[in-house]
């Protein structure tokens, strides 16, 4: 089955708008889940809300809670926080070009990739990963998807683009705390010439298929072997127990005139700032004939 768009909308460089669809790059279809099954009635277990004291209460009674420094909990009503949700905007602005190397990995999160929603987006979608590629940098924009807004990245891949979302500056823990305990000592250089070696005998380029999770393929196996053993501990499973469109092509402008007026514009604020700051340093005539007199 073709897989589905998380998300439509359209990429934008400065003039230049490019429908685009996201996929999620990653799949979960291949692991392993279970459910958990009270043995000796061989039904499901579920989970149900309860409170100490009380028992089991309604969810219509929930708020939410948060913890405060005084030790009390200031209470949320799920309303209030759904009413400030953002709206999914369909438009993603490449604001800010960096080098491709210089986000850290630590603050990617989660990879999509990114394509054009039809064949006539193909055209302005191959120059910006052209653009991209040949100038080694990366696109910084933010995404507003799912009631939340997301800082992303996007760069060339392969034949198309990625985006990858990434942590805001506030969810990255400091290390320096942890790894203050490291003692700054020279290092012996008998052993670092030893342990250079080995990496160097040990570099290759890098190849995902050639790791295999062995944890996953021994679950798979095992569990292969429990369905194929009609002897095996079975219950039934009961009924209930398992668990927009449109193109955008005409949003396509000229590509050349988007990218030269975009340029033009460029050109226009850098100018206009660099006669603002000399006005600003040069004093008017006025007061040069004040200082004259």
């Amino acid at each position: 089955m073709a897989p589905r768009p998380v998300w439509k909308g359209q990429l934008r460089l400065s003039l230049v708008s490019i429908p685009i669809e996201l996929y999620t790059a990653t799949k979960t279809a291949s692991k392993i889940s279970f459910r958990q099954i009270h043995e000796p009635s061989g039904k499901p277990v579920s989970y149900q809300k309860t409170v100490a004291g009380i028992g089991p209460i309604d969810t219509a009674d929930i708020v939410k809670g948060y913890e405060t420094d005084d030790g009390e909990y200031v209470l949320i009503d799920p309303d209030e926080v759904d009413a400030i949700k953002l709206e999914t905007k369909k438009t993603l602005e490449l604001v800010q070009f960096v080098g491709s190397c210089e986000i850290p990995p630590l603050y990617f999160d989660k990879p999509y990739y990114v394509t054009p929603t039809d064949e006539l987006a193909q055209d302005a979608y191959r120059v910006v990963r052209d653009a991209l590629r040949q100038s080694e940098k990366v696109g910084l924009g933010q995404l507003s998807m799912r009631g939340k807004e997301y800082l992303v990245a996007i760069k060339p891949c392969g034949d198309g683009l990625l985006l990858e979302t990434l942590h805001y500056a506030e969810e990255i823990r400091n290390a320096e705390p942890i790894f203050s305990e490291i003692k700054d000592e020279k290092i012996d250089d008998d052993l670092l010439d030893v342990a250079t070696t080995l990496i160097d005998r040990k570099t290759a380029p890098f190849d995902a298929s050639s790791f295999t999770d062995n944890y996953a393929d021994a679950l798979r196996e095992l569990v292969e072997a429990k369905v194929s053993d009609k002897k095996g501990a079975r219950v039934p499973v009961k009924d209930g127990e398992t668990t927009s469109s449109g193109k955008g092509g005409d949003n396509v402008v000229d590509l050349m005139a988007a990218l030269k007026a975009s340029l033009d514009k460029a050109d226009d604020t850098k100018s206009k700032k660099s006669s603002g700051s000399s006005s600003k340093s040069k004093p008017s005539s006025s007061r040069s004939r004040k200082k004259a007199s």
